[in-house]
């Protein structure tokens, strides 16, 4: 049965998962372990990708995020890309790193967020890898100390956590460290790993059916909500031909859609094909090689541009709803 594509939908909490191939070891020492933190920290403040808890073991990881204006797909392409080169440069080895997929699930932030950040942080704990909380507390790799104020990573958002504990900073860390401390005796939690509601909701009765999705963490409304969300950007997708979406950029900008698709290097029509780029590939679903094909620019153009463009609709808002609605008209 094929597997069901993942939701990447921006605004949203995303717990994602990614394992070693074959359970082998993704990190071998504090080199590799620092690698990844480094280029996870550069890529957060790039993209604007929130974080909210992370947690390194040995042949997997965990991390909470919140897309914003990039896509999670694009996130987590450049972060396993990027790692596995440098892990095999680093342990003079080739080949696949993780396994073909990283597991994402959608989540409600309420009631999820906080126990999601609690499970996430504990894993540590109850892989053996410290002996207590007072060995988390100051863990280097995980999200917990710097929450606690024990280690410093400044794309990780704890005032989000921390504010939910008090509106004092070191009250705050004091409760939110009970509230860990009050989850070692949960042990696992498997409904906060996919079809958190089924898992959950245990024996109900025939009348009380709500619905689930291996990728969605919440209550029935909230996954009926994701699969509409989902179906409408599908729909959107295959609404708007490159053809429509070209003369949309290109009267914006005020420039004729011929020079868009010549060669060039002027600034103007550089901006309209980065533009064109990442609203293609990343709202309309659009190939890399589909977009390359239409705008005369071999693969590595197309990345180029996707950046430039992502650049540029992040510095002007105004600019972006105005072809947005356009395109929905």
């Amino acid at each position: 049965m094929p597997r069901l594509a993942r939701l990447d939908i921006s605004g949203l909490l995303q717990h994602v998962i990614v394992r070693g191939i074959e359970r082998r070891d993704i990190f071998n020492d504090e080199n590799d372990r620092q690698l990844f933190i480094d280029r996870f920290s550069r890529l957060l403040s790039e993209s604007g990708v929130q974080c909210f808890a992370w947690a390194l073991l040995s042949n997997h990881f965990h991390l909470l995020l919140m897309p914003t204006s990039t896509p999670l797909s694009y996130f987590m392409r450049r972060l396993l890309t990027g790692y596995a080169l440098s892990f095999n440069r680093h342990n003079k080895r080739s080949g696949h790193l993780f396994q073909n997929r990283y597991k994402s699930i959608v989540c409600e932030e309420e009631p999820y967020l906080l126990e999601l950040v609690r499970y996430i942080h504990l894993n540590p704990l109850r892989a053996g890898m410290v002996a207590n909380l007072d060995e988390l507390d100051h863990y280097k790799w995980t999200g917990h100390a710097v929450i606690m104020g024990n280690k410093q990573l400044e794309t990780q958002n704890t005032t989000a956590i921390l504010e939910r504990f008090g509106a004092i900073t070191s009250q705050a860390q004091l409760n939110y460290h009970q509230f860990v401390y009050d989850g070692i005796s949960t042990g696992n939690r498997d409904d906060l790993v996919g079809g958190g509601l089924k898992r959950s909701q245990g024996e109900r009765p025939a009348n009380e059916y709500e619905s689930y999705d291996d990728r969605i963490l919440g209550c029935g409304d909230f996954v009926d909500s994701m699969k509409l969300d989902s179906n409408l950007r599908d729909k959107m997708k295959s609404a708007i031909t490159l053809e429509k979406l070209l003369h949309i950029v290109a009267t914006a900008l005020n420039l004729n859609p011929d020079s868009v698709r010549r060669p060039s290097k002027s600034r103007s029509p550089a901006t309209a094909r980065g533009i064109i780029c990442q609203l293609a590939i990343f709202e309309f679903g659009y190939t890399g090689k589909d977009v390359g094909t239409f705008l005369h620019l071999k693969a590595s153009g197309v990345s180029l541009a996707s950046r430039r463009g992502e650049k540029v609709l992040k510095a002007d808002a105004e600019l972006l709803k105005s072809i947005l609605l356009e395109i929905a008209k």
